[in-house]
């Protein structure tokens, strides 16, 4: 078969496809980006670019609709080149409905299949966007939410098949699409995401000067707190995470929290002056330093360790997309501490197979923290648990097949 990917990130949520398909010789793969490094034998890179930014004098509302135009008629002219000078016609184009690559792909490839990956829709009432009340909307902002979702309602009308990884993510999208709509995560590889064996080595060597300078012993640590995300931003409980350290150490003298993540706002809205939320974390609150680990972003190996020495997993979200480091930490059999909301609430019960607290309540972040480091024994059960829930429901070694099949792949 010939198949079309299309991010403009590579390879995104697609790489255990990738991987999977790139095992049969008769497939030929080429996957459309934006992103020159990288690279997967057996995988076409297409690389695109599109010829220029939004304009200015483009109305405030069609800003993103503009972009993902501009995106999509960047990936059709690089795709009918391949189309003209090489023959290549897909059998099945897959592509990420959240920028505009496909939107024009069902009119170069008629005849092909087209899927999309359903990953999140926007709406101005119960979601992400109207969750903070220190963030309200008004009337400008909503009608700019509607219209940011235009370049994904056309391919939501075009595509054939629709996929989203979480049922609380497909809810998102309007009921009048939902029949095109199935629900299957990506998958997390349970084999590699495990608990540590009795004599695993809980050292993460610095891999990035700045973000991480020197070595950590986990091991030596009596007490150690996790949080993962791809920012430092209030999407992901940021700031109420970090206020519940600076408490937390005044009350827990032992207590070390290691911190994943960029310096940057992956999702939201950036601070005003330039200043990022770690700084502005480091500035108002009293921290000891000595006892806050900023790791950066870890290769996978390290990752593991960190996650595998954690006590105290703590994962907080807007009512958005649902992380997959929350999904890999609870298969190491992490204790997670979530925010009761949606995302969350679809994979965690309170009390079974991890526990739950409000997202704005840092006082209770803090007792909830305390609970499980003051009685690890009693959480052993959830821990196992959390680890089976994903063992059970979100094992790439199942997902992956069933993925394979709605695709159609011959």
């Amino acid at each position: 078969m010939k198949l079309l990917f299309i991010h403009p990130n590579f390879p995104a949520q697609f790489l255990h496809l990738l991987r999977a398909l790139r095992q049969n010789p008769e497939h030929q793969i080429v996957f459309a980006t934006h992103q020159k490094e990288g690279k997967l034998a057996g995988i076409h890179k297409a690389v695109y670019e599109p010829s220029r930014e939004p304009s200015e004098a483009t109305h405030d509302y069609l800003q993103t609709f503009e972009r993902a135009v501009l995106d999509g008629q960047a990936a059709y002219r690089r795709l009918l080149s391949l189309k003209e000078n090489q023959g290549f016609y897909p059998d099945i184009i897959y592509a990420h409905s959240g920028w505009g690559g496909a939107l024009f792909m069902k009119d170069l490839f008629p005849k092909a299949t087209f899927l999309c990956f359903c990953e999140w829709f926007y709406r101005a009432n119960g979601s992400d966007v109207d969750f903070d009340p220190a963030v309200p909307l008004n009337e400008n902002a909503v009608a700019k939410l509607r219209v940011k979702n235009a370049g994904m309602l056309v391919q939501l009308a075009s595509c054939d098949r629709g996929l989203a990884p979480t049922h609380w993510q497909k809810q998102q999208f309007p009921e009048a699409f939902h029949s095109k709509l199935s629900v299957y995560h990506d998958g997390i590889d349970t084999e590699f995401f495990c608990p540590a064996e009795d004599d695993a080595s809980l050292v993460v060597e610095p891999t990035n000067p700045i973000a991480c300078p020197q070595r950590l012993d986990l091991s030596e640590m009596d007490e150690v707190v996790t949080y993962v995300a791809r920012g430092m931003d209030n999407y992901r409980g940021f700031p109420q995470f970090m206020a519940a350290v600076a408490r937390l150490q005044q009350l827990r003298p032992k207590c070390h929290v290691v911190i994943l993540g960029k310096d940057r706002v992956a999702y939201g809205s950036d601070l005003p002056n330039g200043e990022s939320y770690r700084q502005r974390a480091l500035r108002e609150l009293d921290l000891d330093l000595s006892r806050v680990h900023f790791t950066g972003l870890l290769p996978y190996p390290q990752y593991l360790k960190v996650l595998q020495a954690s006590d105290v997993h703590v994962y907080l979200t807007y009512p958005f997309v649902l992380s997959w480091s929350m999904l890999e930490s609870m298969s190491v059999g992490c204790l997670v501490l979530g925010s009761q909301t949606p995302p969350v609430e679809e994979v965690i019960q309170d009390g079974v197979n991890g526990l739950l607290v409000d997202f704005f309540d840092v006082e209770r972040i803090v007792a909830r923290m305390i609970e499980v480091l003051e009685h690890p024994d009693k959480m052993q059960e959830i821990r196992a648990r959390a680890r089976q829930t994903v063992v059970d429901k979100y094992n790439l070694a199942d997902l992956l097949p069933k993925h394979l099949e709605w695709m159609q792949i011959k």
